[in-house]
């Protein structure tokens, strides 16, 4: 992919979402435009229906908006065809849901490595990546344990350093720390704002707490379908 074009890591312009119900068509987002730059660690807020998540996978790539443009790297996604979208997921973009959608009969090592696997890499190749990544999350000790071995918290971490360990240019996060209590929701905040300070990692957060949101750098409120 081409540098950054103006620094603008992703951009959304008059983006429309409509969902079918029956006969019945609902408009979740309403000509929703935004742009995050390069180094940016921003919190997407908003009340349940408010179409935050629903903005966060168009950003991401995993749905297609129903009118509206969004720009990754300056490029229109919506031209990439399924192959190359595919791609880019695995190799450009991370994603962390509030789900830790870990594989439970492999360890926390294979569960990081997975995405690189899947894509073709071989583990002793980034040997040294994943032990620094491990080093990050807090998780070197713990690096053969399997999911059920681990809490939540350290689950959540997982999930974050496999979303990191191909050094993707976005990280999306979806709710992440909803089902954590709030001292290892505060934990994981700080992780994240300290992969931001210390790495320039581009974040785009989905989260109804304000306590969470306070660890990004700009917040963004949607209600209703639009921006405030």
């Amino acid at each position: 992919m081409k540098a950054f074009i103006d620094n603008i890591a992703v951009e959304g312009k008059n983006i429309v979402k409509d969902f079918k119900l029956g006969d019945t068509t609902i408009r979740v987002l309403k000509g929703v435009s935004l742009k995050v730059l390069q180094g940016e660690f921003v919190s997407i807020m908003g009340q349940s229906g408010s179409g935050k998540s629903t903005l966060l996978y168009i950003l991401g790539g995993l749905d297609t908006p129903t009118g509206g443009t969004v720009y990754m790297n300056g490029t229109n996604i919506s031209l990439w065809g399924d192959e190359e979208m595919s791609k880019i997921r695995r190799q450009k973009i991370g994603f962390v849901f509030q789900f830790y959608n870990l594989i439970p009969n492999l360890n926390v090592e294979e569960n990081i490595m997975l995405p690189l696997l899947l894509d073709g890499k071989k583990m002793r190749e980034y040997k040294k990546q994943l032990n620094h990544i491990l080093e990050v999350v807090g998780l070197s000790d713990r690096r053969k344990h399997t999911p059920r071995e681990l809490s939540g918290g350290q689950q959540q971490r997982v999930a974050i350093a496999r979303a990191l360990i191909g050094n993707p240019e976005i990280l999306f996060a979806d709710e992440l720390t909803g089902n954590l209590d709030s001292e290892t929701g505060t934990e994981i905040m700080n992780l994240l704002r300290d992969i931001n300070h210390e790495s320039g990692q581009t974040i785009i957060m989905v989260t109804h707490s304000p306590e969470a949101a306070k660890s990004s750098s700009r917040i963004i409120t949607v209600r209703d379908g639009v921006i405030e």
